[in-house]
């Protein structure tokens, strides 16, 4: 895994919050979260947030209110779907739509990526533009990995981890014994 690219990141459940989704100004970053995000800017990772938001097409939050979250949080750039599950769009999780948008607008190579989500939805949509994939099993991750296990039988997880920091640890490791 020498080379990462980028690391594209999911929100809810993967960097802090639970199951359900905070609208920011409610989110809360889980304690090694900030620490793990430096870790991996260190390496001159790009870090992308991307996350699924329906709230925004409810008028609950704007793209600009999540944007500005997530760049305060420290990512290079935002990549979210604001549609409802079922509008039938390109960019909602599992589709790749939004790693193909950050391809294209950062020249990447999607193989040499990564993506960590806790949800199913964020490891098919890595699994399916050849990235690494790490599930962490904070927020949905643990009920993505024993009890909708069978959903995603085909895929298999690069990594499966037990936090964020767990993760990035799993990264790091990598990085360090390739060079």
């Amino acid at each position: 895994m020498t080379n990462i690219q980028a690391i594209f990141i999911d929100r809810d459940g993967t960097i802090g919050g639970d199951t359900i989704v905070h609208y920011p100004g409610e989110f809360t970053l889980f304690p090694f979260t900030q620490d793990a995000l430096r870790a991996l800017k260190e390496q001159n990772i790009k870090l992308f947030s991307f996350t699924n938001q329906p709230g925004i097409a409810d008028g609950k939050a704007t793209v600009k209110d999540f944007t500005q979250e997530l760049e305060a949080f420290g990512f290079d750039d935002v990549y979210l779907c604001p549609h409802r599950h079922g509008d039938g769009c390109e960019c909602r999780k599992p589709s790749t739509g939004m790693l193909l948008q950050a391809a294209k607008k950062h020249e990447l190579d999607l193989t040499k990526c990564i993506v960590i989500g806790d949800r199913l939805t964020d490891i098919v949509a890595g699994a399916n533009v050849h990235a690494t994939t790490i599930l962490v099993q904070t927020g949905a991750g643990h009920d993505a990995l024993h009890t909708y296990r069978d959903n995603w039988a085909h895929i298999e997880p690069s990594y499966i981890a037990e936090n964020f920091q767990d993760a990035v640890i799993w990264i790091l490791k990598r990085i360090t014994t390739q060079i």
